[in-house]
């Protein structure tokens, strides 16, 4: 199906994997508004610890003896912590003692957060980075001081170590914890995508969820499979360093934006996702080659997975003949019959819109027709 006019995206034409639970919604309208495809399969599950043993057990240890510093590192997390201690009728409490204290506000989501209960953050690192958090309290000195700590899902590798280790007495407070989805279908069918290499780019936006997107791929046997996609042919994209870590661990190169949000997580992709596409001069045509769409002439034309199989064997040779049993090997559930071939052909140049930028070749297969003069900076 052609577009109305010739604009579109700077993502068009590009699947986009979307892992993430929280806030999925709104990333997902980010790059569709881009003109991406958007596959999203969350890779794990937020559980509310309201009823849990150690969060209540942890908030009464703090209202009985309170806390010199407070460090809150989520907004959704802060919230939890507020509204489980109303549930069990300590709030009040809670609220008066966090009043009291030292607060510290990851960044600025959790500060809204904090001013929405009643209180006031005494400082926010403008990096919004635990490590700067705590490059601070070790500055400060910490020894002998009691430091509450609300986790975010997980443990903060080297944080509760740290303090520990300069003399503090640190409180665990864990709101909320990291678990498998519920339903596991969609996540085994990204993975099949991703494997497959059916997608332009993956996006992830805590350290969980990619560690739970690598463990369900280790589990299903997977995982070299996955490794291979994610470190030749699919763009990896996290919102910061600490989502990052278990992709970099198993030798994955990811792209993270300088401000660790979704907007310039999606600025960034913008910008680098659409340099993957191979250009090339022919027939007389501008053709960018994407995941599931071509631009001629800066026109974007969708194409069926069937003709974008096709094409990306032609491109992989450009000008050279690819024979019609080579091509039957990429044709997706072709079976032997080579006149697949030449119908997912038909189809391939009527989506185009440009029949004379594949020529067949009689009694040998088909090509791209490549300018004679084509330049090299086309050939990526």
């Amino acid at each position: 199906m052609q577009d109305d006019d010739t604009t579109h995206g700077p993502l068009a034409g590009f699947t986009v994997g979307v892992t993430a639970a929280r806030r999925a919604e709104e990333l997902a309208t980010l790059l569709k508004r881009r003109g991406a495809a958007v596959l999203h399969a969350p890779a794990l599950r937020i559980v509310q610890l309201a009823d849990d043993s150690e969060l209540l057990a942890a908030t009464k240890q703090l209202i009985g003896h309170a806390p010199d510093v407070a460090v809150a590192t989520t907004a959704i997390g802060f919230r939890g912590w507020i509204e489980a201690a109303d549930g069990w009728g300590v709030g009040d409490a809670l609220l008066k003692t966090l009043s009291g204290v030292e607060l510290l506000a990851r960044g600025p989501k959790v500060k809204g957060a904090i001013r929405a209960a009643g209180l006031t953050e005494a400082w926010s690192p403008g990096s919004e980075s635990m490590a700067e958090v705590l490059d601070r309290l070790l500055a400060e000195g910490v020894a002998g001081r009691r430091i509450a700590l609300q986790l975010h899902g997980e443990p903060l590798p080297g944080f509760v170590e740290s303090l520990n280790a300069a003399g503090a007495d640190v409180v665990v407070v864990p709101v909320y914890r990291w678990m498998p989805p519920q339903d596991i279908a969609p996540l085994d069918r990204m993975l099949d995508v991703t494997a497959a290499r059916g997608l332009d780019a993956i996006t992830f936006t805590s350290a969980p969820a990619a560690a739970s997107f690598l463990g369900r791929a280790e589990t299903r046997g997977l995982l070299p499979e996955i490794l291979g996609a994610l470190r030749d042919d699919v763009l990896v994209a996290c919102v910061g360093p600490v989502t990052a870590l278990p992709l970099q661990a198993r030798g994955i190169d990811t792209l993270q934006p300088e401000r660790f949000r979704l907007g310039p997580l999606v600025q960034l992709m913008c910008a680098r996702l659409p340099l993957a596409a191979r250009t090339l001069p022919v027939a007389g045509h501008r053709v960018e080659i994407r995941g599931h769409a071509v631009l001629v002439d800066d026109e974007l034309r969708a194409v069926p997975p069937a003709g974008m199989a096709l094409l990306h064997a032609l491109a992989r040779r450009p000008g050279w003949v690819v024979a019609r049993a080579d091509l039957l090997r990429v044709l997706p559930g072709s079976g032997t019959d080579e006149h697949a071939v030449e119908t997912a052909m038909a189809r391939l140049r009527t989506a185009l819109g440009a029949p004379r930028l594949i020529q067949t070749v009689v009694k040998r297969g088909y090509r791209l027709a490549l300018d004679p003069s084509a330049d090299t900076k086309y050939d990526r």
